[in-house]
């Protein structure tokens, strides 16, 4: 049996190793439904990296069985002589988890001070013992190209009978990195260069805090992830200190120094000043009661203070030695991390090496997260821009971050450029790549008035009435996709969704073969991802519509990799039942079984009968879709849309959507109480429905 893992070894301190794993599991997650992770080796018991790929994975996984020995534990067993009881248990811990998972990936003993009394070739004497590919990670940092081509040399020749399954030279100077194309070749094994990134290397103002065992003043988790580039002890008057900050820094101040303090406060808000990244009150010294609650109710607050015990200098110096590290509580960087794995490495390629060397040990199926991941990976294959209307929403921009360092599409932000980067500082957010377009100054305006004029004017639109329609932003975002200006839209955040849906129907229309506008949700289960449509559109279709929907449905489950077998729901199946609505339903199936008798189809169908294979095989045993269905059309919008709720509810299955369909090119709304979450998911696939219109 070819082993099911791989085997992540960090060759030298500070490599970043963690960041290939977490690259390493997105990639595992899109083909094998139980992973686990293994470290054998840690400094402590309760491991922070364990449990920041647990967290944000959601590994079915105790965390007891993520990790092995501690770093002490292991130095007495070596000291005592008992080497070989070291490896039998950390073998019969991997192999145990091997059993219970399709995919195990171990991330070795990283190079600190802590291990410097256990032997340097320790992960790849267990990777031999766990007959685990072995993927060694190398620190590119401040080398020359000749070094790290000595240094990959010398590796291949330390593990000659135990050849490296693929390399990982991180944290390459980025002049280095563009040249990485002409490195030395290593046929039959894949070497993977990874530029440094400071974003990522920066430590947070929350890991500083823990660093220096410091107090937050301010509320908790506020500006926790703010990057400090730098420490600046302000030790001068106001005049003089303000023009020495820069933009990242954290201001060091003795405790007492009031004027400071609120002069650095006001800075923030000041948008010809450098946006700091919090301030450190040094000496175990507080602000008076008075001062601290006139910063901390200080409208817009999001400036993280915090109090340590240690002096000026000495606290500046102790900042300066913080390094950083990915961690649960910084999802930006981990996005961030994520999107540079994804651009720098051979996803496809590496997927086709790890699958020829690992054992089978999967279904069909398709996990929440699984789906998740393939939506971001298909809309990459061809970017799309997709346009945001909402941009004064706090979850718009965040969501706009996320797509950013996931390069999932090219976002277009409407809104007041000054206001939209404004916002985005006070939360931290980066938005370069982002086009930011103000619908009032927009050289588009007019021609987009007299575009919907000319187009509505039959409808009784009027000069003016248009000019009114352009104002708002629905409109003049969905008049930019109609156009051509982007591929897509989303909305809804702060707009119903009669905002979002009534200027598609009256700019974009429906397509040629399409006498309506439908939706879908993709219920995302345990193992598997099913389409429910129409559950939020049309309030009770004619046979001809349902037709309709049902063919749309199919076609939507397939762009997204669910091979359609469609039901049509009623409550009979088959010829059992009568009255008017099973006949609507019966009618609806022949209908589309005539334009397109391509698809697998049946109707009118019982849930259980659609679902469940053993119901099926008693109600409708010579069926294609009976029992195994993975589109269900409900007859309408009262049945579809309690449905989708019940089972969302009584399941714990993630409802994605609605998915509009039936539209010339997509527009997609969002519910009000959507998260950041909800929004990127709804852009990617408004993504692929633009690459669907390519087609």
């Amino acid at each position: 049996m070819e082993p099911n893992s791989l085997f992540i070894a960090p060759r030298e301190r500070h490599a970043g190793s963690l960041l290939v794993s977490l690259g390493l599991m997105s990639l595992l997650r899109q083909r094998f439904e139980k992973i686990a992770f293994f470290r054998p080796l840690v400094s402590e018991a309760d491991d922070p990296d364990s449990r920041f790929i647990h967290d944000f994975f959601q590994l079915d996984i105790p965390m007891a069985q993520m990790t092995g020995l501690t770093l002490a534990e292991a130095t007495q067993k070596l000291s005592d002589g008992h080497k070989h009881e070291l490896f039998e248990q950390l073998v019969a811990q991997y192999q145990t988890l091997q059993q219970e998972y399709d995919f195990v990936l171990v991330h070795g003993m990283e190079m600190t001070r802590h291990a410097s009394g256990i032997e340097f070739d320790i992960n790849l004497a267990l990777a031999k013992h766990f007959n685990s590919p072995y993927v060694p990670v190398l620190n590119g940092q401040d080398k020359t190209r000749s070094e790290i081509e000595t240094e990959i040399e010398m590796e291949l020749h330390a593990s000659a009978d135990h050849d490296p399954f693929a390399f990982f030279v991180n944290r390459m100077a980025p002049a280095l990195h563009d040249d990485s194309e002409d490195f030395k070749k290593h046929p039959g094994l894949p070497v993977f260069y990874l530029p440094e990134l400071d974003d990522l290397n920066t430590p947070t103002i929350k890991e500083v805090a823990d660093a220096l065992h410091g107090e937050f003043l301010t509320p908790k988790k506020q500006g926790w992830n703010r990057l400090v580039k730098a420490p600046i002890v302000a030790a001068m008057t106001i005049e003089n200190y303000l023009p020495r900050v820069n933009e990242g820094d954290l201001i060091v101040v003795p405790g007492d120094r009031s004027d400071i303090l609120i002069a650095s406060v006001m800075s923030l808000f000041a948008r010809n000043m450098p946006n700091i990244a919090g301030i450190l009150l040094t000496g175990g010294l507080v602000p008076k009661p008075v001062i601290q609650d006139l910063i901390i109710n200080f409208e817009g607050r999001d400036l993280p203070i915090v109090s340590v015990q240690t002096d000026t200098y000495p606290s500046a110096m102790d900042v300066g030695r913080v390094r950083a590290k990915l961690n649960a509580n910084n999802s930006r960087k981990t996005h961030l991390a994520l999107g540079l794995f994804d651009r720098h490495v051979d996803r496809d390629g590496l997927m086709e090496r790890i699958l020829q060397r690992a054992s089978d040990h999967s279904r069909d199926i398709t996990t929440p997260i699984m789906f998740e991941y393939r939506l971001f990976e298909t809309a990459r294959q061809r970017l799309k821009t997709i346009v945001l209307p909402e941009a004064s929403d706090e979850r718009i921009l965040r969501a706009c971050d996320v797509l950013l360092q996931r390069k999932v599409v090219n976002p277009i932000l409407l809104g007041r450029p000054d206001e939209v980067l404004y916002q985005a500082n006070l939360l931290g957010l980066n938005l370069e790549g982002a086009q930011i377009i103000d619908p009032e100054t927009s050289p588009w305006k007019s021609h987009f008035i007299d575009q919907l004029f000319e187009m509505r004017q039959h409808k009784g639109m009027t000069q003016d009435l248009a000019k009114d329609s352009i104002s708002h932003v629905s409109y003049f975002a969905t008049m930019m996709v109609h156009l051509g200006y982007a591929d897509g839209m989303v909305s809804g955040a702060t707009h119903t969704t009669a905002d979002t849906v009534r200027p598609a129907l009256q700019i974009i229309k429906t397509q040629p073969d399409t006498s309506l506008v439908s939706s879908v949700f993709f219920m995302c289960f345990d193992t598997r991802v099913l389409v429910y449509g129409d559950c939020a559109v049309n309030q009770n279709p004619t046979a001809e519509q349902l037709a309709e929907i049902a063919i749309g449905s199919a076609e939507t489950a397939r762009h997204f990799g669910i091979d359609p077998k469609v039901a049509l729901l009623s409550y009979s199946t088959g010829e059992s039942g009568h009255g008017s609505e099973v006949e609507k339903v019966r009618q609806a199936a022949q209908l589309a079984h005539q334009k397109r008798p391509d698809l697998l189809l049946e109707g009118p169908l019982q849930y259980d009968a659609a679902i469940d294979p053993t119901v099926a095989r008693q109600k409708m045993p010579d069926s294609d879709v009976a029992g195994q269905a993975t589109v269900f059309i409900f007859p309408d919008l009262n049945t579809g849309n309690n449905t989708y709720k019940a089972v969302q509810r009584a399941s714990g299955a993630i409802a994605i959507g609605p998915v509009l369909q039936g539209l010339r090119k997509p527009v997609n709304d969002l519910s009000r109480g959507c998260s950041v979450a909800d929004i990127v998911n709804t852009v990617a696939i408004t993504a692929i429905q633009a690459q669907a219109n390519d087609q």
